[in-house]
């Protein structure tokens, strides 16, 4: 495993970590027994860093970190967000009460005194603008509740004002083969020494190439119920793409496993190529996709050609499908 500064923090964190909203629920049927699983072979495959969030689960997700990092807490460090549990257009939502009560909560779920990396979770701009929420954070981190706060962000443009805010160390970002548009937020963000994770690198798994035109979603997966943007931003489903456009457009793709093992594989070794990124957090529900996503690191490189050829097919035959501001 290799590791990398969380931007100008003293924090070092695995290349690939991992994001726990799969095991925490809205990406169909889950089994603790087996994320617990699944969560430890990621620790002792040198996996020292996981992101989570209050609404995973409603806490579900917190919950079983504590038990997996249990023992081994100044080893493990743990990014969580919050403000989604309520009305995130309401100011109230990030009042110094409620911020209070949620990181709180959140300390008590992952049974720890100070959370390594708090995030707003996906705010829209009118709240960054306001910029009272940055003042809130700054008092949890005086008096040592949190270590490091970010923000998670949609686009391009609110992440941009967030690298303007003073203490703000690290950016979420969505980012991968299939929506590139963020990498001048992601070169901005290295030069300024700003940390950057990189949420579903995989697209919602159509860039693990195993979906098909037929392929079909529990209920109660997002995949299913947010395919257009029904209930939160249409950027965390697919990317942004409909779901028979993203399976026509990973079909195009397959050529990048070619000696790297799979497209998983392929997909995650293009994130990490990028000096910008700090880490891409791939969700996971079991032990055989940690194994699969880990291997990322043993895989070739892209080469100057391969990165040219997925730029061009990006702008001409992906981006003009991506729904959503980002």
């Amino acid at each position: 495993m290799q590791y990398r500064g969380l931007g100008s923090s003293e924090l070092k964190v695995s290349e690939i970590s991992f994001g726990t909203w799969a095991i925490g629920g809205a990406w169909g049927n889950v089994n603790d027994k087996e994320s617990l699983l699944a969560l430890e072979a990621a620790i002792d495959s040198g996996v020292n860093f996981f992101d989570t969030a209050d609404v995973y689960g409603d806490g579900l997700s917190e919950r079983l970190l504590a038990q997996a990092a249990k023992g081994r807490e100044d080893e493990i460090h743990i990014a969580t967000k919050f403000c989604r549990a309520g009305d995130i257009h309401d100011p109230a939502t990030y009042s110094e009460a409620s911020v209070r009560a949620y990181c709180e909560a959140s300390l008590k779920r992952l049974a720890r005194e100070r959370i390594d990396l708090y995030q707003i979770h996906c705010p829209p701009m009118s709240i960054l603008k306001d910029g009272s929420v940055f003042g809130v954070l700054d008092k949890l981190q005086q008096e040592g509740k949190i270590r490091h706060y970010g923000v998670s962000v949609e686009s391009v443009e609110e992440g941009l004002f967030c690298l303007e805010q003073p203490n703000v160390r690290a950016l979420q970002v969505i980012y991968n083969i299939f929506r590139q548009k963020p990498l001048e937020l992601l070169n901005e963000a290295h030069r300024r020494g700003v940390g950057i994770l990189v949420r579903l690198p995989l697209a919602s798994g159509l860039l693990t190439g195993k979906f098909t035109a037929a392929s079909t979603f529990e209920a109660d997966d997002h995949r299913r119920f947010n395919e257009n943007g029904e209930s939160f931003n249409v950027g965390e489903t697919f990317a942004g793409l409909g779901f028979a456009k993203g399976v026509e457009l990973a079909d195009q793709l397959r050529w990048i496993a070619e000696g790297r093992g799979n497209m998983t594989r392929a997909s995650l070794r293009w994130l990490l190529d990028h000096e910008a990124v700090t880490c891409v957090i791939p969700g996971f529900r079991n032990v055989r996709q940690v194994e699969d996503n880990l291997a990322a690191i043993d895989v070739p490189s892209f080469t100057e050609g391969e990165r040219e050829r997925l730029a061009a097919f990006y702008q001409e035959q992906v981006h003009p499908f991506i729904r959503g501001s980002y």
